[in-house]
C-alpha cells in the first residue's frame, strides 16, 4: 500500500507540473499576441514625417490643417476633389501647414482585407524614400482610387504609381509592407472612427463645418 501511495503522489506531481507548463505556454502566447496587436511597427524616418504625430507635413504656415484619409474611402476621394488642390497650393505658398495622416479603417471593404493598410503604408514608403514625390503619389492614389469591395491596387500597381510620381526607390519598401503596421497604429493612436477626419489648428471639426472653417483660413 505504501508503494502504491508513493506512485500516486508522483503521478499527481507530474500532472501538476504539466499543467504549470501548459499555463506558462498559454500565457506566453497571449502576451505575444497582445504585443503583436499593439505593435506600432517601424516608424518612417523622413524630413517630412513628424516623429510625434506621424503626420506627413507640407508647408510652414502658422495655421495647421490635419487630414486623416483612407485611400479606399470614396468620401475621401470626394474631399480631395473639393479641397485637395486648394490645400496643397496653400501649403506650397506656406500659407498653411498641411498635415496628411494616412490611416487604415476600411480594410474590410477590400476583398484582400488589407488594401487600406497597404496603401497607407505605401504613402509612408514614398515619404521616406522620395519626399519630393510624396504629394504627386498621394494625388495618384486618389486619381486611381479603387472601388469599395474590390481587391484594391496590387503591390505592383502601387509601385508603378510610385515610379510614375518619381519615387521608384520606394518599390522594395512597398513590397515588404515596411510601414503598414505603423499606419495601422496611427489609426488607433489618433482614434480615427471615420474618414475623412479633419482638424483645424488642433481642433477636430465636424464634416459639416469644413467649408466654413477652410474659408476662414484659405479665403
Amino acid at each position: 500500500m505504501a508503494a502504491a501511495k508513493s506512485n500516486t503522489n508522483w503521478f499527481v506531481i507530474g500532472v501538476s507540473a504539466a499543467v504549470v507548463v501548459v499555463l506558462a505556454v498559454l500565457a506566453f502566447v497571449v502576451v505575444s499576441l497582445n504585443n503583436q496587436a499593439t505593435d506600432p511597427g517601424t516608424a518612417p524616418q523622413s524630413s517630412i514625417v513628424n516623429e510625434e504625430t506621424g503626420a506627413i507635413s507640407f508647408g510652414t504656415g502658422e495655421d495647421e490643417i490635419d487630414t486623416y484619409v483612407d485611400f479606399m474611402c470614396p468620401v475621401c476621394g470626394q474631399f480631395e476633389d473639393a479641397y485637395g488642390e486648394q490645400l496643397q497650393t496653400a501649403a506650397a505658398d506656406n500659407k498653411i501647414t498641411l498635415n496628411i495622416h494616412p490611416v487604415s479603417i476600411l480594410n474590410r471593404y477590400s476583398t484582400t482585407g488589407q488594401y487600406s493598410s497597404l496603401s497607407a503604408g505605401s504613402m509612408y514608403c514614398v515619404a521616406a524614400e522620395a519626399p519630393d514625390a510624396t504629394l504627386d503619389y498621394f494625388n495618384l492614389l486618389f486619381t486611381n482610387q479603387p472601388e469599395e469591395n474590390s481587391a484594391g491596387l496590387s503591390v505592383e500597381e502601387l509601385s508603378a504609381l510610385a515610379e510614375q510620381a518619381g519615387a521608384g526607390a520606394a518599390a522594395d519598401c512597398i513590397a515588404d509592407g515596411t510601414y503598414t503596421k505603423f499606419a495601422d497604429s496611427q489609426t488607433k493612436t489618433h482614434d480615427i472612427k471615420g474618414t475623412p477626419t479633419v482638424e483645424v489648428n488642433g481642433t477636430r471639426i465636424d464634416n459639416s463645418e469644413i467649408a466654413t472653417e477652410f474659408a476662414k483660413i484659405l479665403g
